[in-house]
C-alpha cells in the first residue's frame, strides 16, 4: 500500500519528477560511459603486455635482473625450449638473450637494451613483425642487421640503411663493440620501450657476448590468461633453479596503472552520483514542503512516523530507481555503438603512449561495473532520502494542518 501511494505521489507533479529522472539517468549514462571507458583502457594495456611486451611468463636466471650481467644466462636454447613446450596450455615460446649498452651513429649516442632475438619464434610471441613502419623485418641475407624504435631514431636521426655501433661487456666483463645495419623501424603503442629497446639476432649478440647456444630470457606465451599460475608452478618444477614470474610481476607497474584506472573510474561515478543526490534532496524537500497539511492530515489520522518515513523513501527511491534502467541502457547502446575504437590521438596519442596506452579506445562495460553502478546508485538513492524522510517525521501533526 505505502509503495502503491509513493509511486502515485511521485506523479503529482509530473514535470518535476520527469526532471529528476531524466537527471538521473543522465548522470548514470555519464558515469557508466567513463567507467567502460577506463575499464577499456585498462584491459587493452594488459592485453598489450602480454601480447607484445613480456608475454604471460618469463624464465631468468635468478641473478640476472640485478644488473643485467650476460654472464647470468637461463640455459641452454634447445634445451630451455624443448622443456617448456612439452608443459600443457604453452601456445609459444621465445628465447632472449639480453643486453645493456649504448648505440651510437656518426653523430649521437644513448643507452639502450639490446635484445637477441630468433625473428620467427619473436613474432610468433610477441607479433613484432607487425609493428614495422620503414623498412623490414630481419631479411635474409643482411650482415648484423638492428631493429631500432620508433622514438629512438628520431633521438639518434636514425633511417632505414643507416649503420650504428653497439658497445656493451660481455661475459668476461670486456668492452665490445659490433657495427650493425638498420634494417627496420618498429613503433609500439609503448613508446619509453621504442626509446631503449633495440632487436638484433640472437645468434650475432651471443657471439659477441660470448654466450653461444644460451639465452637470458624465455618469454611464453599461453593458450588462456586463467592458465598462468597453473603453468607457473609446472614451470618452478621444472626449473628449480631458475625463476619463474608471471606477467604482473615483471610488470607491476602495468598491473598498478591498470587497477588505478579502474578504481579512478568508479571514484568518478561515486562523484557523479553524489551531486546527483543533493539534486534529488533538494527536491523532495521541496515536495515534503508543499505537502506539509497533507501529510499533517495523515499523522492526524494515525499514520505512524515509521510507515511515513518508509513512503518518503519509496518516493525518493522509485524516482531514482526509474531513472537508473534508462541511464544503463542509454550507456550500453552508447558502447555498443563505439565499440570499433574512438580514436583520441589527435590531442592524446603522445601521452597515452608514454604510459603505453593505446591512443584508439574499446569502450567496455562488464556486468562487475554495472553491479558496481548498482551498488553506488542504491546508496545515492538512500543518502537522497534521509534528509527529506526525516523533516516529514519532525512536522507536528496540529501545526501542520494550519499551515
Amino acid at each position: 500500500m505505502l509503495l502503491t501511494l509513493a509511486w502515485r505521489n511521485i506523479w503529482r507533479n509530473k514535470v518535476r519528477s520527469l526532471v529528476i529522472i531524466c537527471s538521473v539517468a543522465v548522470g548514470l549514462w555519464a558515469g557508466a560511459f567513463i567507467v567502460a571507458v577506463y575499464d577499456g583502457m585498462a584491459k587493452d594495456r594488459i592485453r598489450t603486455v602480454i601480447q607484445e611486451e613480456v608475454s604471460h611468463l618469463q624464465i631468468h636466471h635468478p641473478a640476472f635482473k640485478e644488473d643485467f650481467e650476460p654472464k647470468f644466462v637461463a640455459g641452454d636454447v634447445d634445451s630451455l625450449t624443448a622443456k617448456i613446450v612439452a608443459v600443457p596450455g604453452v601456445k609459444s615460446i621465445t628465447a632472449r638473450s639480453i643486453t645493456r649498452g649504448m648505440m651510437a651513429n656518426a653523430s649521437n649516442s644513448s643507452g639502450v637494451t639490446v635484445i637477441g632475438i630468433e625473428p620467427a619464434s619473436e613474432n610468433k610471441t610477441t607479433g613484432l613483425q607487425g609493428r614495422i613502419i620503414a623498412g623490414d623485418f630481419f631479411p635474409e641475407g643482411k650482415r648484423n642487421p638492428i631493429l631500432v624504435g620508433n622514438k629512438l631514431a628520431e633521438k639518434l636521426n636514425i633511417k632505414s640503411g643507416n649503420k650504428v655501433v653497439l658497445t656493451f661487456t660481455n661475459t668476461h666483463n670486456n668492452l665490445t663493440s659490433g657495427a650493425f645495419k638498420v634494417v627496420g623501424i618498429y613503433q609500439s603503442i609503448n613508446s619509453k620501450l621504442d626509446g631503449t629497446n633495440v632487436y638484433v639476432l640472437r645468434q650475432n649478440l651471443n657471439a659477441l657476448l660470448t654466450t653461444p647456444g644460451k639465452a637470458h630470457e624465455c618469454a611464453i606465451l599461453l593458450n588462456n590468461d586463467d592458465l598462468v599460475d597453473s603453468v607457473k608452478l609446472q614451470l618452478q618444477a621444472i626449473f628449480p633453479d631458475l625463476k619463474v614470474e608471471t606477467w604482473r610481476q615483471v610488470s607491476p607497474e602495468s598491473d598498478l596503472i591498470a587497477t588505478y584506472t579502474t578504481q579512478s573510474a568508479i571514484i568518478m561515478v561515486v562523484i557523479i552520483m553524489i551531486a546527483l543526490a543533493f539534486g534529488i534532496v533538494n527536491t523532495m524537500l521541496m515536495a515534503v514542503l508543499e505537502r506539509t497539511r497533507e501529510i499533517g492530515m495523515l499523522m492526524a489520522l494515525g499514520l505512524k512516523k515509521g510507515k511515513l518515513l518508509t513512503m518518503i523513501i519509496f518516493e525518493t527511491f522509485l524516482l531514482t530507481l526509474v531513472g537508473a534502467p534508462f541511464g544503463l541502457l542509454v550507456a550500453w547502446a552508447t558502447v555498443a555503438l563505439t565499440q570499433d575504437g574512438i580514436d583520441i590521438s589527435a590531442f592524446a596519442d603522445k601521452g597515452l603512449s608514454e604510459y603505453g596506452f593505446s591512443a584508439i579506445l574499446y569502450p567496455i562495460l562488464s556486468w562487475d561495473s554495472v553491479y558496481q553502478i548498482i551498488v553506488i546508485v542504491v546508496c545515492a538513492a538512500l543518502f537522497s532520502a534521509i534528509f527529506p524522510a526525516i523533516k516529514a517525521i519532525r512536522l507536528k501533526p496540529v501545526e501542520a494542518i494550519r499551515q
